[in-house]
């Protein structure tokens, strides 16, 4: 048996190695974010920034547009391929001034995008675009002023015009990946109906203060976390926790800040609020994961480096072989400009950051935190999933069925008189259904003094004078006293054995319905090959039927939570790449142990400090999705690396001429309309996984 008093009230934990207080997110200033995409802004500052930015990539473009067309208009080598002829005097400078305004106007995001990557020393897509444009419109300014060569002035125009569309498109596709968690953001009410003596006072949200009483209306947003102190009513948390169906909420439920109330009236009393609420937490954990970068990332990363330096080479290096050839300098730059422009590594720089945008914020609508990514990737290799019973494969929500007692002196109702005076202050399921039964009897509860847990064996105090301890049967093997033989029934009951003054009293059995998603889950892991396993406190018939009924792979009955972290090494020994799951409090050393750690628990319980993944809701069925998502998830990486490289092998040697002597040259206009496709498509396919949670 667990030890259920160090459960109690997970609200009440130190979150500090998580530090959320630290940070307001509604004023995060996300506007150092660079053009290119490379980080996704999540915070409302970042948004509207991000929104701006969409703003000017769109303006830029409809200008460069229409100033592309009369130089397209002017352009003799336009005239000459489509056999008409408009010239105006002085039209060569006409160009130059029209594509001037082009270049410094409308490549002016891809000039400054190069002087930070030349100040960061790190050339990048942004380098490679601006020595294409700046090459093309420096040469042909130089023509008009008497240098020999034909000028690149609808080339350059066209380029800029098309790479401005591919930003603004892709900008638009980063947007849609941030909205997700922006809805998150956005969920707050504005202001709360604070009750005061017998008046209601409508306040600022800012303003609302823990331990005050709201109330909160039908249909209105829940506006701070919070326990009901009077009132019935079904609230819609599916925006927090992915959990579809209303929740019935009464006196002493918790309620979560942005959830939705439905047609009754609640009071609530404030525990959280502001940068301490579960939302806030929620923000910042997705927001931690988005820019904590995988090894995925980091090899995309390496990749788009790379293939700057061998677009630079290449290109230089085409300008060479083809003057060396004996072709026209006007040939071999263009052939130049061309390869750089198709090199540009913008689809392989996008590829990765918005599918880990899109999948953190797509999990966090479904009540899946990710903290770690490499380890929510790596949740593809799982071959092995160890479960905690309590609450994750059953309900937790434990009955007493059979209370027993084993000395005259002490009747069954004096034993649970005198054991909820060690369980009224425990959250455990166990003690919850124990002080049940209490309820239900009409029993008062005693005072308790020298209250002490018995590390993963039980609790003990003092009661009316009496030294009173509740223990698993661990506890009475280590003493040496003998269990009664009735004490366990083949059915799936966990029992509790109370002690007064160090001898046995009698026992209280519980039972906890099992899940009935537990078993689709479970066919779910065993149809993609992974080994189901249960390690519980519980004894060994109940270890037993439960394992039984859900066709579990193996089980492990009376595990103290040391024991656990064994069990995972055991595992990894014999070469299983283990997930664990439990609730991150007991089970944090096997959950650290554990390639992939699963913290399981409600509401606000998802504080697990050593957890790579948090489940919002307790339920099997939502691991499925998470392996199945995470399977998607890095599928969608693999793929977009293959398209955004794969087009370079085949573009790049017909940008720099391969195929000149069967006819075909692949021209910079053309070669930007290939980059710009190649990283819509990879946006595109991206926004693709939104749909695979909901299927999984």
């Amino acid at each position: 048996m667990k030890d259920h008093s160090t459960k109690t009230d997970h609200s009440k934990m130190d979150h500090s190695k998580m530090d959320h207080s630290k940070m307001d997110h509604s004023k995060m200033d996300h506007s150092k974010m660079d053009h290119e995409g490379s980080n996704i802004p999540m915070g409302k500052a970042g948004h509207d920034h991000h929104k701006m930015m969409i703003e000017d990539f769109k303006k830029r473009f409809w200008i460069t547009l229409a100033l592309t067309i009369p130089i397209l208009y002017l352009s003799p080598m336009i005239q000459d391929f489509f056999g008409y002829k408009f010239l105006l005097p002085g039209n060569p400078y006409i160009l130059l001034i029209l594509s001037s305004v082009v270049y410094f106007y409308g490549g002016w995001p891809f000039i400054k995008g190069f002087l930070k990557e030349l100040k960061r020393r790190s050339p990048g897509m942004m380098t490679l675009i601006f020595m294409a444009i700046s090459v093309a419109y420096f040469y042909s300014a130089a023509t008009v002023f008497g240098l020999k060569g034909v000028d690149f002035f609808w080339e350059l125009a066209t380029l800029i015009a098309i790479m401005l569309l591919g930003h603004w498109i892709e900008m638009k596709s980063i947007l849609g990946a941030s909205k997700a968690l922006q809805l998150l953001v956005g969920m707050m009410p504005a202001e709360a109906h604070k009750i005061v003596g017998d008046t209601i006072k409508d306040i600022k949200l800012e303003d609302l203060l823990k331990d005050d009483v709201i109330l909160i209306k039908s249909g209105e947003k829940v506006p701070a976390d919070g326990v009901v102190v009077d009132g019935e009513s079904y609230i819609n948390e599916s925006m927090l926790t992915g959990e579809s169906k209303p929740v019935r909420k009464e006196t002493n439920d918790k309620v979560i800040g942005g959830s939705i109330n439905g047609n009754g009236s609640l009071k609530v009393r404030v525990v959280n609020t502001g940068k301490d609420s579960y939302l806030n937490k929620v923000i910042k954990m997705v927001e931690e994961a988005q820019n904590t970068k995988s090894k995925m990332q980091n090899l995309s990363d390496r990749a788009a480096k790379w293939l700057t330096y061998i677009a630079l080479t290449i290109g230089f290096g085409t300008l060479a072989v083809w003057l060396l050839l004996g072709f026209p300098f006007v040939f071999a730059l263009e052939r130049m400009v061309t390869v750089m422009v198709i090199a540009c590594p913008h689809a392989l720089g996008l590829a990765i950051p918005l599918v880990v945008a899109i999948s953190t914020a797509v999990s966090a609508q479904n009540g899946l935190l990710i903290r770690n990514r490499t380890a929510f990737e790596e949740s593809r290799k799982i071959s092995a999933l160890l479960f905690d019973k309590t609450g994750t494969l059953t309900k937790g929500d434990f009955g007493v069925t059979r209370m027993e007692s084993v000395q005259e002196s002490y009747p069954v109702d004096e034993i649970l008189r005198l054991s909820s005076a060690l369980e009224q202050s425990s959250e455990h399921p166990i003690a919850v259904g124990i002080m049940k039964k209490v309820k239900e009897k009409n029993i008062t509860v005693p005072s308790l003094t020298n209250f002490n847990a018995i590390t993963g064996k039980g609790v003990e105090g003092n009661v009316e004078g009496k030294e009173i301890k509740i223990v698993s049967p661990g506890y009475l093997r280590d003493e040496k006293i003998s269990i009664p033989q009735d004490a366990y029934s083949d059915a799936a009951e966990t029992v509790v054995f109370v002690l007064i003054d160090n001898q046995l009293a009698g026992y209280i059995a519980l039972s906890d319905e099992i899940r009935p998603e537990s078993a689709e889950a479970i066919q779910v892991f065993k149809r993609n090959n992974i080994k189901v396993l249960m390690a519980t406190g519980d004894n060994e018939k109940t270890a037993k039927a439960v394992s039984e009924k859900l066709g579990l792979d193996g089980y492990f009955s009376e595990v103290l939570p040391h024991q656990k972290v064994e069990i995972v090494d055991k595992l990894q020994a014999d070469g299983e790449f283990v997930a664990m799951t439990g609730d991150g409090v007991n089970d944090a050393p096997a959950l650290a142990k554990a390639n992939v750690g699963i913290a399981v628990g409600s509401g606000t319980d998802v504080a697990a400090e050593t957890a790579d993944i948090i489940l919002v809701n307790s339920n099997p069925k939502d691991i499925a999705n998470l392996i199945l998502f995470g399977k998607a998830t890095y599928n969608k990486m693999i793929q977009n690396l293959i398209w955004a490289t794969a087009y370079n092998i085949v573009a790049i040697p017909l940008a720099a001429g391969v195929l000149y002597a069967k006819g075909f040259v692949l021209g910079p206009a053309i070669g930007a309309v290939f980059m710009s496709l190649s990283t819509i498509i990879v946006a595109i396919n991206a926004q693709l996984l939104k749909r695979k949670l909901g299927s999984s």
